[in-house]
């Protein structure tokens, strides 16, 4: 699959070390410069990770070897280093049998589709490779997940003297991915008293590793056998955090960004970004913070850059992911984590507490089988359908009315068509969500 996000595949199947040297040759020579390259901790990633180094090389490029990292590290290595790109070999949220390459620009930010797009033609235009004496070498970088803790309690709105006298007691689940290279160690520097699962780092997933809540059992049995003050779950690559309130329930992704926004427009004021298929928990953080809400397309990519243009100081997609101007324009976990901590730490209140002094919202995510052929057909179907609803186009097609929302759109990491619906009860958003899917169906 090519997308904003870069490739991605089934090991073995769509995605080959042939594929994979051509993607990153071809990068590479389109970038012309040193390369930062990391990867999460996938079965799949060691070999990559070779191909991608010695694809570099062969087009004369010079590479940065970050090792395993989180995916936001390798971003922000991409700038400390002053690059010409970096290149992520990891499948974020996907199962096990995938991965992937997401492709960096200068900026740390992933390629826009306009830059994706220039790098393609230029591949097929045919790619050339140095000769014997113009190969690129490889270096070390042994620093970059230090560096990335160190920018994120450098932060204005960390209190790191505060929240390490408050010593949280945290829960923590790595899902066995990157994570644990660097969630355990920012966490200490917080003063937290951490309890963790799934830390190896041989990236067999002991369960679905999207961090949605219905994957969370082993991390809700955690906190209420450990009485943590919350529970903390990120998926293979690092990007997106999913918590556990106190007594044991995971409360749902999107309020992720809602809290870590919640932080930062305490001390800074701003438009929050996000992208069409996140929930209205993140209009009621901005109201209480007296910004408005900018919704982009879904794609890190996406929000980031109208973060860029419209001077936003938070944002990010409800999926878990929270991007903070000041650190860098990219989804990153462990910055959510520590801005979490000082959300609670300044509301003084357990996390149940405050998410039940919140407007709830029910939302259904489904994934269902992408049709053949064009969905122009599905969305003037849909059009009419849903007559009477404000429309958005910007992504698929997106449907709202005062209290609730619908939105269809294409994946861009797996061959299924992602319909969401948010309403004041479950029944009403899942009734939404299946009028959707008899159109999709064909019924």
């Amino acid at each position: 699959m090519i997308s904003v996000s870069g490739i991605r595949g089934r090991v073995g199947e769509a995605l080959t070390p042939e594929v994979v040297a051509s993607y990153a040759a071809a990068f590479g020579a389109w970038a012309r410069g040193t390369i930062v390259v990391g990867r999460d901790s996938r079965v799949s990633g060691p070999m990559f990770h070779r191909v991608v180094l010695a694809a570099l090389q062969s087009v004369g490029c010079d590479v940065i070897d970050v090792g395993m990292a989180p995916t936001p590290t390798i971003q922000l290595a991409v700038e400390h280093h002053h690059a010409a790109g970096g290149l992520a070999i990891t499948a974020s949220h996907n199962p096990i049998e995938w991965n992937a390459l997401k492709f960096i620009a200068p900026s740390g930010l992933f390629l826009s589709a306009a830059e994706g797009a220039e790098m393609r033609e230029a591949m097929a235009r045919g790619i050339p490779r140095a000769t014997w004496d113009c190969l690129g070498h490889v270096t070390l970088d042994d620093d970059a997940i230090a560096r990335h803790i160190d920018a994120i309690l450098a932060l204005p709105y960390i209190d790191v003297p505060a929240i390490r006298r408050r010593a949280f007691h945290v829960a923590l689940d790595c899902v066995r991915g990157a994570g644990a290279t660097m969630m355990p160690a920012l966490l200490d520097r917080l003063g937290c008293r951490v309890e963790a699962i799934n830390m190896q780092t041989d990236g067999r997933f002991p369960r679905p590793p999207e961090p949605v809540a219905d994957n969370l059992g082993e991390l809700e049995d955690l906190v209420r056998r450990s009485h943590a003050d919350v529970g903390m779950a990120v998926d293979p690559d690092v990007d997106r955090l999913a918590l556990v309130d106190e007594i044991g329930k995971a409360i749902g992704e999107d309020y992720t960004l809602a809290l870590a926004a919640g932080a930062v427009l305490r001390h800074t004021k701003g438009p929050v970004v996000t992208n069409l298929s996140t929930s209205r928990v993140v209009d009621d953080a901005a109201a209480l913070g007296g910004v408005q809400v900018i919704r982009a397309p879904v794609g890190e990519v996406n929000v980031a850059v109208r973060m860029r243009d419209e001077g936003s100081p938070v944002g990010g997609e409800g999926n878990g992911g929270v991007i903070v101007k000041d650190l860098h324009l990219g989804r990153d976990a462990p910055a959510g984590a520590a801005l979490v901590l000082q959300m609670l730490l300044d509301a003084n209140a357990p996390l149940s507490r405050i998410i039940s002094q919140r407007p709830r919202y029910a939302i259904v995510k489904e994934k269902l089988d992408r049709p053949a052929g064009s969905l122009d057909s599905v969305y003037t179907a849909l059009r009419t359908a849903f007559a009477g609803a404000g429309v958005d186009t910007a992504d698929g097609i997106r449907f709202a009315w005062a209290d609730r929302w619908v939105h269809v759109r294409p994946s861009g990491t797996e061959p299924v068509v992602r319909v969401i619906a948010e309403a004041p009860t479950e029944a009403q958003a899942r009734e939404l969500v299946e009028r959707s899917r008899s159109y999709l169906s064909g019924q």
